[in-house]
């Protein structure tokens, strides 16, 4: 359902054409008018209804009749009311900052139109802001969608990109631009409008990662049916850092330093070795001398097959489509990546590595 402000949007739009309409068609009868009771020419009639609606004071062009002039005071009246209901609507629309909304609006989707490989987040509650913050704090480029004009407002979402509609629907995924987006955060209050965005969001595009919110163990499942690449339950997920934090406090601190925030002195990344771009595929990881030249640390090697190769040895291979996990400071990945060649991220992160697509 619509929400209060987008109703209220739609009426004004509404009214305002119906004005204009109405306007259109005081002018369509006094010239009908005036070429029927007077039997003047189409051009003269129209020129005697324009003065008359615009109250300029001309006198007449020619002599007019007693049904002429009773027909005068009648269209005085009408161009008077509809000239009064199109001034009210527009001094409304101004007030309510309609034109600057759609103005800010066809900027927003110029912008979007624009965007490529870029992040959708569906929803924009608390989850999604804190999601949002931290795709901020990545430089990352992404699209916000929430339904509710509230929670845009409130919540500090002027600085990004946003859509007003519901996130369920195609039509609203292809306008956050879905086709060229490389990953979608369904973040909604329901599972079921998350199960509704995944499907859609895969039909839409197939290649695209979709990570979805679920508040039940029922509904993790249904999504990762529904095409999820990732289900994150907020419940089970905060239940397990919380006796993490308990159990290991420094080693919550140090993984949460390097995994969140915009402060951080260390990051983790992960690198796509293609193999029409690496140097290093077929060599060891002590031939390839990634951390003698970078200083960045391979954590753990994914290879093609989804096999994980966790602490990977000096006499590791590298092969075509693994995908490193690394860790180092923004200095230290930017220079793997430059030792690696011009490969890709996957998803893309941070523009600040070059050779990014």
């Amino acid at each position: 359902m619509p929400s209060r402000f987008r109703q209220e949007d739609q009426r004004l739009h509404h009214e305002l054409i119906l004005g204009l309409l109405s306007f259109f068609g005081v002018t369509v009868i006094g010239t009908v008018g005036y070429r029927v009771i007077e039997g003047w020419r189409w051009l003269d009639a129209a020129y005697m209804t324009v003065i008359t609606l615009a109250t300029v004071g001309f006198s007449e062009i020619q002599p007019l009749s007693d049904r002429g002039r009773l027909f005068t005071i009648s269209l005085i009246f009408m161009g008077v009311l509809s000239i009064a209901y199109v001034a009210n609507r527009f001094t409304e629309a101004i007030i309510r900052g309609y034109f600057q909304e759609r103005l800010r609006r066809r900027s927003q989707q110029r912008l979007i139109d624009t965007l490529s490989q870029h992040y959708i987040i569906c929803g924009f509650g608390r989850t999604g802001q804190q999601v949002a913050l931290e795709f901020a704090a990545e430089h990352i480029e992404f699209v916000v969608i929430d339904v509710s004009p509230e929670a845009l407002m409130e919540r500090g979402a002027e600085a990004y990109i946003t859509i007003q509609a519901d996130a369920t629907l195609d039509e609203t995924l292809m306008q956050a631009g879905i086709q060229q987006a490389a990953c979608l955060v369904a973040a909604l209050p329901s599972d079921a409008e998350n199960l509704y965005t995944i499907l859609s969001a895969k039909t839409l595009n197939p290649n695209i990662r979709a990570i979805a919110r679920a508040n039940t163990a029922e509904a993790l499942k249904k999504l990762q049916r529904g095409g999820a690449d990732a289900v994150i339950s907020p419940y089970i997920t905060g239940g397990k850092r919380m006796a993490a934090a308990a159990l290991r406090p420094q080693v919550m601190d140090f993984v949460d330093g390097i995994l969140t925030g915009s402060e951080r002195s260390f990051y983790l990344e992960e690198f796509l070795l293609e193999p029409e771009h690496c140097p290093c595929i077929g060599l060891t990881l002590h031939q390839a001398q990634l951390r003698s030249q970078s200083g960045a640390l391979v954590l753990a090697i994914k290879r093609a097959d989804q096999t994980l190769v966790p602490g990977p040895t000096a006499d590791t291979v590298l092969q075509a489509g693994d995908l490193l996990i690394c860790m180092g400071t923004e200095e230290q990945l930017r220079r793997l990546n430059q030792l690696m060649g011009p490969i890709r991220h996957r998803p893309p992160r941070k523009p600040s590595f070059p050779s990014n697509s």
